[in-house]
């Protein structure tokens, strides 16, 4: 045998040859198998229907608890708890989350 590239073994080429095709066959695969189900629109709406139900909860909760605290400390000072800060200020965060989400809705896409 020599060092020249030229002097190979007959089965040596084949071998590469397969190992070759047998690599080529294995990255279609994992390309296949890491390519995204639905595609990038898909994730980007789920990421907005993420965002608008994020909005929505924490307005609602939002404006629950801080009316919930503006009731305790008015309560406090009064004597009586009353539940008109509750009210207003869960209607006030509805409200504001509507808003975003409106807001998020008339967004144009990138």
């Amino acid at each position: 045998m020599s060092d020249e590239p030229s002097a190979r073994e007959p089965g040596e080429d084949a071998r590469i040859d397969a190992l070759e095709e047998r690599l080529r066959a294995a990255r279609e695969r994992e390309e296949e198998r890491s390519r995204p189900a639905l595609g990038a629109e898909a994730d980007a709406n789920y990421r907005m229907g993420n965002r608008v139900l994020a909005e929505l909860i924490g307005g609602i909760g939002g404006g629950a608890l801080i009316g919930w605290v503006v009731d305790e400390v008015i309560g406090w000072f009064t004597g009586k708890a009353q539940h008109g800060g509750l009210v207003v200020v869960m209607v006030l965060g509805i409200v504001v989350a509507f808003r975003n989400i409106i807001r998020i809705a008339n967004r144009r896409p990138d």
